[in-house]
């Protein structure tokens, strides 16, 4: 029987197009050579998705009852060619976007971005990693941190004009990497989304990809775990100290503390918060059952490719099925950073 919990699908359209070199990012890192290797490997230097994969996509999750994609979280998704015309298919198939941008809001004026996003769109997830810009700009390199904020202030602003206009809310969330060279300012992180008017703030722990950045984890050792601790107990008091100018609470969601034995791996009781619900779609068509960085997530299995396979076929067939039943036994999955208290 074919699986209905299925509610979101990812798409990387366009993950080498990005205008930012984020310091823990897989493929845009200073760190990182996936972009140079992939260039040898393949010959191809940037990975977009056909357009009329990303239709026939929106068409299959339609048919599936699927009430959100996401297009990218890897790379600028504004950046891809075309990208208006996503709000289209989101119009014509009555699904809504969840948008992650960075927050530079290239090509258009910010104002007019919003006027585009805001109708079609639930949630826009914006990277933001610090409270000040000397940290901002050392995490998130070629970033104008100044800019960003009047970015976001411009892009609210509009948001509230639609909202009282029509009564349709999209909300607007600062997207946080858990760091140990920035999660000091997370109380003021939340103090300055309440004053712009954000709606949320969330995050994930570290997925420590290179060597340079393995000491930033918080789950490096037990200092470090009790660090983030306290770091948390700060961002609840700074929620309920600080209110959004509406006079409610900024939302906090998966900042919560960790436990010791996590250094080695996660507590058995949390599960996964992407199987039977979400897919993954990369730019050359490869469909994977979560957000794992590229080369971890293949030892989970081979689960086909959209121009082959539809999701269907993905959500019915015995190795995704496999995973679903085992995956607390599987290696990846043990350490995974993504999974949460039920």
């Amino acid at each position: 029987m074919l699986n209905q919990e299925l509610w979101r699908v990812t798409i990387d359209t366009n993950p080498e197009d990005c205008n930012l070199k984020c310091i823990m990012c897989e493929e845009h890192s200073p760190y990182s050579n996936f972009i140079e290797n992939l260039y040898q490997e393949t010959g191809v230097k940037r990975r977009r998705m056909p357009f009329d994969w990303v239709v026939d996509i929106f068409k299959q999750a339609h048919e599936l009852g699927v009430k959100e994609i996401i297009p990218s979280t890897m790379g600028e998704p504004l950046l891809y060619k075309g990208f208006e015309q996503i709000f289209d298919l989101s119009a014509q198939y009555g699904i809504k976007i969840n948008l992650t941008t960075n927050g530079t809001f290239p090509k258009k004026p910010v104002a007019v971005w919003a006027k585009i996003i805001v109708p079609h769109t639930t949630d826009v997830k914006i990277s933001w990693n610090a409270a000040t810009k000397e940290t901002a700009e050392a995490v998130m390199e070629k970033i104008d941190f100044e800019q960003c904020v009047e970015n976001v202030k411009a892009f609210v602003k509009v948001r509230d004009a639609h909202y009282q206009e029509t009564g349709y809310f999209c909300r607007v969330t600062f997207q946080l990497t858990f760091m140990q060279n920035n999660m000091h300012e997370l109380a003021d992180i939340i103090k300055l989304a309440a004053k712009l008017g954000v709606d949320r703030v969330k995050g994930h722990q570290l997925w420590d990809h290179f060597d340079e950045i393995k000491d930033l984890s918080f789950r490096k050792n037990a200092k470090s775990i009790a660090q983030w601790n306290e770091y948390v107990e700060e961002a609840y008091l700074a929620r309920d100290t600080y209110l959004k100018p509406n006079g409610e609470n900024v939302l906090l969601e998966n900042i919560i503390p960790l436990k010791y034995s996590e250094s080695k791996e996660v507590p058995t009781a949390y599960v996964c918060p992407f199987l039977k619900q979400e897919l993954w779609i990369s730019a050359t068509g490869t469909i994977s059952p979560c957000c794992a960085p590229d080369q971890l997530r293949q030892s989970l299995g081979d689960f086909g490719n959209i121009e082959t396979s539809s999701i269907g076929d993905v959500l019915e067939s015995a190795n995704y099925q496999n995973l679903v039943d085992n995956y607390k036994n599987i290696e990846l999955c043990k350490s995974c950073t993504m999974r949460k208290p039920s």
